[in-house]
């Protein structure tokens, strides 16, 4: 029998996930992506998601916009979290009236996970990766001025008129048509008959003097070509950023990630504006207690030395599995009501805390490294702290890591 693209990433998707299907039998959410399960033994790293968190999350989004629909970017994987995973937790939110991806393999995820709202792929797919997943009802973006041609081709292979939404390009030089010939493209499109055009959207550089360029750019094309007769559907420009800070493009609907999932853009915390709770807990057990001797060093590099006699604990997880290398520049970890500081070097699958002149923790405690449990672990505060992007804090967590949904 032929191999297809399709067939080959779901065989060895089936693969990974034997042992992860048998342990969540009884639990649908858990059984939906390759590495959805628990820890396989007591000392492996994991996250947890709180679908509740993703849920109120939502419904702050919605309010800031004003009630508009959201429709919700899980690109990488997520932000990190399981896009599978999401799926299953995105079907369930009435504020969410979709989702966004960049990846064909993503958007199949979506659709193999159950979300029976709107998938649109925001990414420039080869006809026969367009063909699958227009027949699965996924929507297509407009990447450049000959996407036309394209979306023809595949209208005449399955029969019917396409689903899209129009990607312009404003001023990021990235992907879409260029703003100068859009307003031509969305009218033949438009009227083409090979296409229902659902939307059209844009991309904002996050530059507060260029954004302003960039959305009066689209406001002109967009009304040129609905003066020709053009039915566009809905437009939308926001991600998390515009959200909070570019209101006037709220437009017909919000497409935030990041805010979805608890996190907030770099400077929109301090505005109070929201109330957004991080929907997911790095969590690991303590592997190994010891206390050093004045003169002791920590991890590689020795960075650092014990002054005193004192305690430290270590913690299986580390950069590897998507923990900042720079926490050592003051993050620090829970252990059960209290937060310890991060000390000596964290390595690819380690991280050691100090936990003081007293065995205050033992083996087998829990350590939460990032979540929404005190101020220090947030997302943000992560952020800040180790000097990253929180899109980093995010983004970078490992896929090998186990993820369960509370």
């Amino acid at each position: 029998m032929p191999w297809s693209r399709r067939s080959f990433l779901s065989a060895s998707a089936s693969a990974l996930t034997t042992g992860a299907a048998i342990s969540a039998l009884t639990d649908p959410v858990r059984a939906t992506g390759a590495f959805a399960s628990s820890p396989t033994t007591p000392f492996e790293p994991w996250l947890e998601l709180d679908a509740a968190a993703v849920a109120s999350n939502a419904r702050e989004v919605a309010r800031l916009a004003g009630g508009r629909p959201v429709l919700a970017v899980v690109k990488n994987n997520g932000y990190g979290l399981g896009v599978g995973l999401l799926g299953r937790i995105l079907r369930d939110v009435d504020e969410v009236a979709g989702a966004a991806v960049v990846t064909p393999g993503a958007a199949h995820e979506l659709v193999d996970a159950g979300l029976d709202k709107p998938v649109l792929l925001m990414a420039r797919v080869d006809d026969g990766d367009g063909e699958e997943l227009v027949r699965r009802g996924v929507r297509l973006a407009t990447t450049d001025e000959r996407a036309g041609e394209q979306i023809a081709r595949i209208a005449g292979r399955v029969g019917s008129r396409v689903r899209v939404h129009a990607y312009l390009d404003t001023g990021m030089s990235r992907l879409g048509v260029p703003f100068r010939s859009a307003s031509a493209f969305l009218s033949e499109l438009a009227s083409s008959g090979h296409a229902t055009v659902e939307g059209v959207f844009m991309g904002f550089a996050e530059d507060d003097d260029f954004d302003a360029v960039q959305l009066r750019r689209f406001r002109e094309v967009t009304e040129v070509a609905k003066r020709s007769g053009a039915a566009l559907g809905l437009q939308h420009a926001a991600s998390s950023h515009g959200l909070f800070f570019r209101p006037e493009a709220h437009l017909d609907l919000v497409r935030p990630g990041l805010a979805i999932f608890g996190a907030y853009p770099a400077g929109a915390r301090d505005a109070n504006s929201a109330s957004l709770v991080p929907a997911f807990r790095m969590k690991a057990r303590v592997a190994r207690v010891s206390r050093l001797s004045e003169g002791d060093g920590v991890s590689y590099g020795r960075e650092y030395v014990a002054t005193q006699p004192t305690w430290v604990a270590t913690l299986p997880v580390g950069h590897a599995d998507g923990y900042p290398r720079r926490a050592v520049d003051g993050c620090e970890v829970l252990i059960g009501p209290r937060t310890y500081p991060v000390i000596g070097a964290v390595s690819a699958s380690h991280t050691i805390v100090e936990i003081g002149p007293t065995r205050a923790v033992d083996v087998g405690d829990e350590a939460v490294l990032v979540g929404p449990d005190h101020p220090a672990i947030h997302p943000n505060e992560i952020s800040e702290r180790a000097g990253i992007s929180v899109y980093d804090v995010l983004m970078h967590l490992s896929a090998r890591l186990p993820r369960v949904v509370t």
